[in-house]
């Protein structure tokens, strides 16, 4: 079935949305995790109140890392939400060991991050380890009471690694999220974990399913 929300599933259960922090402002200078959102990024969140899907979610977790509390932040008080739970081990990987790279090294050094999980390539937390770690954070979010549904605010790496274990996948690149800059979610059941049939969508391109 498919409610108001646009998303299928009964509604007795609450629906968890994984959703990745949108633009940043890009500081070579700066520690990565201490980058924050920029305009585009910040607006693209301001307007997701407009998608009903957003609408039940009642309790609201982040990474510790600036933007994804930037991003949180915001989405709790278009919700109308007294705040939001930093949860540490929702970060990003740890690419600590590099720092900042130009894109196009990013980009090499991503790929061989997702083709060779078990390694530590270049000093980044392997992919395995980062999994397990956002795996166990999540289901630490799960295990507490409450009523309605979740939004959880991370990263698009460890977003990736949690879709591929709950959808039985293994560790791959070709199910990262879209390249938007960021701004993308998925969703799964709360009591199954069973992702929901539409996969990654962007956070732009809900405005599809206003009511």
């Amino acid at each position: 079935m498919r409610g108001d929300d646009g998303v299928k599933g009964s509604k007795s259960v609450p629906t968890v949305f994984f959703i990745t922090h949108p633009d940043v402002v890009i500081d070579p200078d700066m520690p990565v995790p201490d980058w924050r959102l920029n305009e585009r990024g910040r607006a693209r969140m301001w307007a997701m109140i407009a998608y009903p899907w957003i609408r039940g979610v009642r309790l609201i977790f982040a990474s510790g890392e600036r933007k994804a509390r930037d991003a949180a932040l915001i989405l709790a008080d278009r919700l109308g939400l007294s705040g939001y739970t930093i949860i540490d081990d929702l970060g990003e990987n740890d690419r600590s060991a590099t720092g900042y790279l130009a894109n196009q090294e990013f980009e090499a050094t991503a790929d061989a991050f997702f083709a060779h999980p078990q390694e530590s390539v270049r000093g980044w937390e392997p992919a395995i380890a980062a999994q397990t770690r956002i795996v166990g954070a999540v289901e630490k979010i799960l295990s507490q009471p409450g009523n309605g549904d979740l939004a959880i605010i991370g990263h698009g790496g460890t977003g990736t690694l949690l879709y591929c274990h709950l959808a039985g996948l293994p560790i791959d690149r070709r199910y990262d999220q879209p390249a938007t800059n960021g701004g993308n979610w998925f969703a799964f059941d709360c009591t199954s974990r069973q992702l929901l049939d539409h996969g990654w969508r962007s956070i732009d391109a809900s405005a599809g399913e206003q009511t």
